[in-house]
């Protein structure tokens, strides 16, 4: 019986992993690439492009991160630029256009993320305290114990219904 259900649950997975193979193959190659592709506000966004061919330099602009040059990388063929995020950029999705000479032109977007203010909250508390300590290790502990206490429940019920089978049998 566990070789029937470990044999579903793998042509479960296989199947998952065939139906979004046809979506990865008809992705576009792609002759621009920003990185990262998810940047933090007041980070540096590096973009390069194979899409100028023979060209050594184009320039490039980012509706957050302002005006920024394209030089050689240090493949030929490859043009790298760099530009930093403002500090106030808003979280969403950000355009980059590159332009080389005579007439290329290539579009591309990112977003841009949130960033925390401060300790992020996770249920416990908060991470580290003014003294930086932590606050809500109780929490944690309490956590843990419940974890344990069921774990150590499941544990004895599935014995005993283990025992209840083989004497009946």
């Amino acid at each position: 019986m566990r070789l029937a259900r470990t044999g579903a649950q793998l042509a479960l997975a296989l199947s998952a992993l065939v139906l979004s193979a046809p979506s990865a193959v008809a992705a576009p190659s792609g002759d621009v690439r920003v990185n990262p592709g998810l940047a933090a506000p007041g980070s540096t966004v590096t973009v390069t492009t194979t899409a100028c061919g023979a060209e050594t330099y184009g320039k490039g602009e980012s509706v957050a991160g302002g005006p920024f040059h394209l030089f050689a990388g240090d493949r030929p063929g490859v043009l790298v630029g760099r530009f930093t995020l403002p500090s106030d950029a808003a979280p969403g999705t950000d355009t980059v256009t590159l332009k080389c000479p005579p007439r290329i032109k290539q579009t591309v977007t990112y977003r841009i993320s949130a960033t925390p203010n401060g300790a992020v909250e996770a249920g416990f508390g908060w991470a580290a305290g003014a003294d930086g300590g932590t606050d809500g290790g109780s929490g944690v502990a309490y956590g843990a114990g419940a974890l344990g206490l069921a774990a150590a429940g499941l544990l004895i019920a599935g014995r005993r219904r283990a025992v209840a089978a083989r004497n009946t049998a």
